[in-house]
């Protein structure tokens, strides 16, 4: 009875030790083939924490990474927007000046006034621009409205509101993914006839130079041309503004990319795996397999032949 119960004994041990280097060898080959030293929080319990908030912080950057990229082409269409904008302004100034020469008879006047409406025109669809997604980029938050119209008067008037849309760009950053018509597209400063300072909107100015032009009004084609050069600044500063916030996703991509190689160099660190010592421990496992397979069948026919 002593002698069968060692024997049980032993073929449990036996067994128990070929599992356990079976399962070693088994572990070491999948490493093998995915390359990873940690392929589940049971090869490493004391790691997988750490592992899967690297991750995680890996795939928080990323994303990040995607709202910069859609801020960008944002930036980008209202960028390309003012700055056509600008352009146009400047044209429009050529002309006035041209119509405010006095050699130029009526009919001179009109044909100019008929460009400067074309130019009127343009730069209010350039203000009515749309991303790829068919969202008006100057109407604020209300990106599926035009930003600016007409109204019942027939005076084009702003449409969005002065929402900013600030979004998270990094763990403590944040930043304004678009400017508001109202900002681009600002008001200008006009001393009315009583010699009192009034607002005037951006295309009721635009709209006076052109009607002063048509009606041959001297003194207001030249108060169009002051109006235009201010006109003109503003758009130049919105265009900066606009340049400076592109500048500003750069950097901060930058910011992401050497924060992402870090977080991946850790990651590497704790989950890749060294091949060399992985295929010496492989080859260590085998043999220790042979051995144990080896002891298995010569203890079972030790313990068959007592049996018998």
């Amino acid at each position: 009875m002593g002698i069968s119960l060692s024997t049980n004994l032993f073929f449990d041990k036996a067994t128990n030790q070929l599992q356990t280097v079976q399962s070693n060898l088994a572990t070491t080959q999948e490493q093998l083939s995915t390359g990873l030293k940690v392929n589940r929080p049971s090869d490493a319990p004391d790691k997988a924490s750490l592992l899967t908030n690297l991750i995680s912080q890996i795939e928080r950057q990323s994303s990040y990474q995607n709202t910069l990229k859609t801020i960008d082409t944002r930036l980008e269409a209202q960028h390309t927007a003012l700055t056509n904008v600008s352009d146009e302004l400047t044209r429009l100034k050529e002309l006035a000046v041209q119509a405010a020469n006095d050699t130029l008879s009526a009919a001179d006047r009109e044909s100019v006034g008929i460009e400067m409406k074309g130019i009127r025109d343009q730069i209010l669809s350039l203000a009515n621009s749309q991303d790829a997604n068919n969202n008006y980029i100057f109407s604020g938050s209300r990106v599926q409205t035009p930003s600016f119209g007409k109204d019942a008067s027939g005076r084009v008037v702003y449409q969005g509101d002065q929402s900013r849309m600030v979004v998270a760009v990094g763990d403590s950053r944040r930043m304004s993914m678009n400017m508001p018509g109202s900002d681009a597209f600002k008001s200008i400063v006009r001393i009315n006839g009583k010699g009192e300072p009034e607002g005037i909107d951006f295309f009721q100015a635009v709209d006076d130079v052109v009607n002063a032009v048509d009606s041959n009004n001297y003194s207001n084609i030249q108060r169009g041309i002051d109006e235009l050069d201010g006109m003109q600044q503003n758009i130049s500063d919105a265009t900066a503004q606009v340049g400076s916030n592109m500048n500003v996703v750069d950097s901060q991509n930058a910011v992401l990319d050497e924060v992402k190689l870090r977080l991946q160099s850790t990651l590497s660190d704790i989950q890749d795996l060294d091949y060399t010592a992985a295929i010496t421990k492989m080859n260590k496992d085998q043999l220790a397999l042979q051995a144990a397979q080896s002891s298995f069948a010569k203890l079972a026919q030790e313990s068959l032949f007592k049996y018998l």
